[in-house]
């Protein structure tokens, strides 16, 4: 309840940052400063999103990699009369 209630809180004090005050009769007007920082900081976003998309990528080759592995030792054993646990 107090997570719900904190992030309402901090909702409100966005919302009121943003709002030009001749629009909404009240706000700071950082509507603009808030679409300059969107636009720095969307490419570096996309890096860091792009990068964990590579590694999670990379790790799921190795992983079907040795899932295959262990499928063909396990067809070996069972071949060479090897019970299977």
């Amino acid at each position: 309840m107090k997570a719900l209630l904190l992030g309402l809180v901090i909702l409100a004090a966005a919302l009121f940052a943003v709002l030009p005050p001749e629009t909404a009769g009240f706000g700071l007007g950082w509507w603009e400063d808030v679409l300059a920082f969107l636009r720095g900081g969307l490419p570096v976003i996309a890096v860091f999103v792009a990068l964990i998309a590579v590694f999670i990528g990379i790790a799921d080759i190795k992983d079907r990699a040795e899932a295959k592995k262990e499928e063909a030792g396990q067809a070996g054993k069972n071949r060479d009369g090897q019970s299977q646990e």
